[in-house]
């Protein structure tokens, strides 16, 4: 038997906002798309009417021009397949700008959007990278033109639609609208069910860069025969179309129809996010709420196309200040877009330094890497289990500088959190790594084997980027941090194992 290495402390720290990190050796802690056609004796190709014959050359003609035949028959009797958003070459990343809904809902002109785009130029939010002024519901007329248009309306929005969007651009920014796949908009203004082709093109003669496009006032079934997926597909194929008519790149397609019917699945095909549960509103509950449910779909972010955790609350009702960092981090880390939802007018210098944390923010736009953060362990609540007051503690995720952690504190009260480094999956047994705090934007040490962040605050959050620092000190344990099957090369099982 190998004896085991006695643990020794490596590291303590104390850092600011009443975190105390400790770095110990503890030991282990806790088909194909089509079908060839089959070659019957006898059997006439129902195109070019070729019949098999004795002789090997003859049979190897008939066969091949019989699989030819097939082939076109399969090609000519389907529809051609629409453009992949995947292969449109916009929003490789998660898309980061501003949303008029939650601060303003209807009471909306092109004032306030004005005011937002240019208060993310002065306030350094554009520096940072937030870029896409987006409007929501309410812009419309309630009835289209005589010519079948959706028309701005005429007092809010009184100068149109093109003069707002150059204005925008003027400021180096993008510009959304917002739409809907039914007969009207939440708001009951005109929707786009039956005039995608129609609406795809006045957005993009507009100026408009961006389009949400929402799930209201859904045809009867005899109208529209189709799911949600279908439903999507319309505006997904107009704008493939648009885009390739007119020469431009493609609208960012946003699918808001709420997670209903699984698009993480196959959102993909059709637009760039797409919405995975219900709206967001200001206050932790939901908060962890929308956490919880995206903890079982992390996997299904990745460049060009993001799960939506929905418009952000931060500086909008009673979220504490780190309820408020929580709720940036998860969406940041989780690669959601970031659509900042509140009064910029107003907003606290706190709030504004949430929004530009610039080490989180680099995570979310990664060009490197574009997958999400995801949990290695729920902590309170039982691995695999949902809970909505007690979402997954603990996670990590790849990034082209190193391996980051995002540990939360879903308990009304302050918690040391202590996990082994080798619960990640992108961690390397026997390594040691130094550790970058993303909020406190300090270095703090090395972590060798396990960590415990100590005092995280309720409903606090600590953000984390580990990178190799080389070999583990010897002696920082036993032979495995991992001790499941750890064993001697001569067959002896270490201890623990």
């Amino acid at each position: 038997m190998i004896p085991e290495c006695p643990s020794s402390n490596h590291f303590h720290a104390s850092l600011a906002h009443h975190k105390v990190y400790d770095l110990k050796s503890r030991g282990p802690g806790s088909p194909n798309s089509f079908e060839t056609p089959r070659r019957l004796a006898g059997q006439r190709s129902p195109l070019l009417g070729l019949v098999s014959r004795s002789t090997s050359s003859v049979l190897m003609g008939s066969f091949l021009l019989l699989f030819a035949s097939g082939l076109a028959w399969t090609i000519l009797s389907q529809e051609p397949p629409a453009v992949s958003a995947h292969d449109s070459g916009v929003a490789k990343l998660p898309a980061l700008g501003y949303n008029t809904w939650n601060a303003y809902h209807c009471d909306i002109n092109e004032t306030v959007v004005l005011q937002a785009a240019k208060l993310m130029v002065s306030l350094g939010l554009s520096d940072v990278g937030y870029k896409h002024v987006n409007i929501d519901d309410c812009y419309a007329e309630k009835n289209r033109s005589a010519s079948g248009d959706i028309v701005a309306d005429k007092v809010r929005f009184a100068a149109g639609m093109n003069d707002l969007t150059d204005k925008i651009h003027a400021m180096g920014l993008k510009t959304g609208i917002y739409s809907d796949s039914g007969w009207f908009t939440c708001q009951l203004y005109p929707g786009s069910y039956q005039n995608e082709a129609r609406d795809a093109k006045l957005f993009q003669d507009w100026g408009f860069d961006y389009l949400k496009f929402d799930n209201c006032a859904i045809p009867y079934d005899e109208i529209i025969r189709e799911g949600i997926v279908g439903k999507y597909k319309r505006m997904a194929d107009a704008i493939a179309e648009l885009s390739k008519t007119s020469g431009k790149p493609p609208l960012i397609f946003s699918l808001c129809e709420w997670g209903e019917e699984q698009p993480w699945l196959w959102a993909r095909r059709y637009g760039q996010s797409w919405r995975t549960t219900g709206d967001i509103s200001p206050d932790w509950s939901s908060i962890a709420n929308i956490i919880n449910q995206n903890s079982f779909i992390a996997w299904a972010s990745d460049f060009h196309g993001h799960n939506d955790m929905d418009i952000l609350e931060i500086g909008n009702g009673d979220l504490t200040h780190d309820e408020a960092k929580t709720h940036f981090t998860a969406w940041a880390l989780m690669k959601s877009p970031l659509l900042i939802g509140t009064d910029l007018s107003t907003i606290t210098d706190d709030d504004l330094a949430i929004l530009k944390n610039e080490e989180i923010l680099a995570i979310s736009q990664d060009p490197v890497v574009g997958t999400s953060v995801t949990p290695f362990r729920w902590g309170i609540n039982p691995d695999w289990v949902s809970n909505s007051t007690h979402p997954a503690q603990y996670w990590s995720g790849e990034s082209q500088n190193g391996t980051v952690f995002m540990l939360i504190n879903t308990l009304d009260e302050p918690a040391d959190m202590f996990f082994s480094l080798t619960e990640s999956p992108w961690i390397r047994a026997g390594r040691q790594y130094a550790v970058r705090d993303l909020w406190t934007h300090t270095d703090n040490g090395t972590a060798v084997r396990n960590f415990t962040a100590r005092a995280v605050p309720a409903h606090g959050v600590v953000a984390l980027l580990l990178k190799d620092a080389g070999d583990e000190p010897v002696g920082s344990g036993p032979p495995c941090a991992r001790p499941e099957w750890c064993i001697n090369k001569n067959g002896t099982l270490a201890p623990g194992a």
